[in-house]
């Protein structure tokens, strides 16, 4: 009864280099209707085009879902909103420190290399995650509401810099 839950969905701003490659795709797969027509082996090359074309263009709609209960926090890739693969999992006692990106107390971790699950949009509150996981650390870039992270503040206050 007394379980802190809550989730949140984020969008991730489709960048302009998908749709550049949405082109190539495009303009490949209409290439090989042409070689269809033209070559015996061309429905082979139409089929190929097609399974690369429905791989790619599901990888390129992206949202994370953050879901966080009782201090662990759950990031989750869906893909074209029928595929979904748990990218980062952890729990508040594995957290060095979260803060707003760019904040004073994230400039000794800077060379770690980051995890970003965020929407990539200009106008959005960024913040960082430093967790130590089997003795790695790792810096995790995403967008917290304030309800995750009131919710990990009530665990470890000290560690949350809002």
């Amino acid at each position: 009864m007394g379980d802190y839950y809550t989730e949140q969905l984020v969008k991730r701003k489709t960048p302009v280099s998908a749709y550049i490659i949405m082109g190539a795709l495009a303009l490949m797969t209409a290439l090989a209707v042409l070689a269809m027509l033209m070559f015996p082996f061309g429905m082979l090359i139409v089929v190929v085009a097609g399974l690369v074309d429905y791989f790619v263009f599901r990888g390129l709609n992206v949202e994370y879902e953050y879901l966080y209960v009782n201090g662990n926090l759950d990031i989750d890739k869906i893909m074209s909103k029928s595929k979904r693969k748990k990218v980062f999992e952890m729990s508040v006692s594995d957290m060095e420190l979260i803060a707003p990106k760019g904040a004073a107390q994230l400039q000794g971790f800077q060379n770690i290399k980051a995890s970003d699950f965020s929407s990539l949009m200009p106008d959005a509150r960024l913040y960082e995650m430093i967790v130590v996981k089997n003795g790695a650390k790792q810096r995790i870039v995403f967008e917290p509401d304030d309800v995750i992270l009131e919710g990990m503040r009530m665990l470890a206050p000290r560690k949350v810099i809002k």
